[in-house]
C-alpha cells in the first residue's frame, strides 16, 4: 500500500510565483462557467488586503513542493474574515484539499481574533456550495431557490475561540 504524499501548508504573498498558476486556472474556470472573463474579478482586491496588519492571509498547500490548493482571507469587518480564492488544481480534486484549505484558513482567522467567517460563491459552483454546507457554514439565502436567481450565494460560520494545543 502506498501512502499519500505529505502536504505542506505555507503562507505566501500574492506576488509569490507559486500563486499565479492557481489564480490563472481559477480565472479560466470561472470564465468558462459564467461566460465572461473572470480574471479581472479575481484580481480586483489589492494584494495588501491579503497581508498583515489587516489580518489577511494567502495560504497554499504544497505536495512535493508544488502548489495543489490554496485560499485566502481578508478583513471584512473587525470581527469577520472573508474567505476568498478557495481553489484546488484540477488535477488534484476530490481529495479533500479544499476542505483542508478552509479549515486552515478558519484556524488562522480565529487565531487572529476573528469570531466569524463570511464568504460568497457563485450560483454555478455547486461543488463549492456543497463544501461550505458540509463544513458547517450557514447559507444566508433560500437554499430551495434557483441559485441563478440569487446571484452570489452568501454563507457564514461562527468560529470558536482557538486554543493552543
Amino acid at each position: 500500500m502506498t501512502s499519500a504524499p505529505e502536504l505542506t501548508v505555507i503562507q505566501v504573498l500574492v506576488s509569490d510565483p507559486r500563486v499565479a498558476p492557481l489564480l490563472r486556472e481559477l480565472g479560466d474556470e470561472y470564465s468558462r462557467r459564467y461566460g465572461k472573463d473572470a480574471h479581472a474579478e479575481i484580481s480586483r482586491y489589492p494584494d495588501e488586503e491579503f497581508t498583515a496588519p489587516h489580518g489577511g492571509l494567502l495560504l497554499l498547500l504544497l505536495e512535493r513542493g508544488e502548489p495543489v490548493a490554496g485560499g485566502a482571507f481578508r478583513r471584512y469587518d473587525a470581527a469577520t474574515a472573508e474567505l476568498k480564492r478557495i481553489w484546488t488544481h484540477s488535477a488534484h480534486r476530490r481529495r479533500g484539499l479544499a476542505r483542508r484549505v478552509v479549515a486552515e484558513l478558519e484556524r488562522e482567522a480565529a487565531g487572529r481574533g476573528y469570531r466569524r467567517v463570511y464568504l460568497t460563491t457563485g450560483p454555478r459552483q455547486p461543488e463549492a456550495r456543497g463544501l461550505y454546507l458540509a463544513t458547517g457554514y450557514t447559507a444566508l439565502f433560500d437554499t430551495e431557490a434557483d441559485p441563478e436567481t440569487i446571484g452570489p450565494l452568501p454563507f457564514e460560520k461562527h468560529l470558536r475561540e482557538v486554543t493552543e494545543q
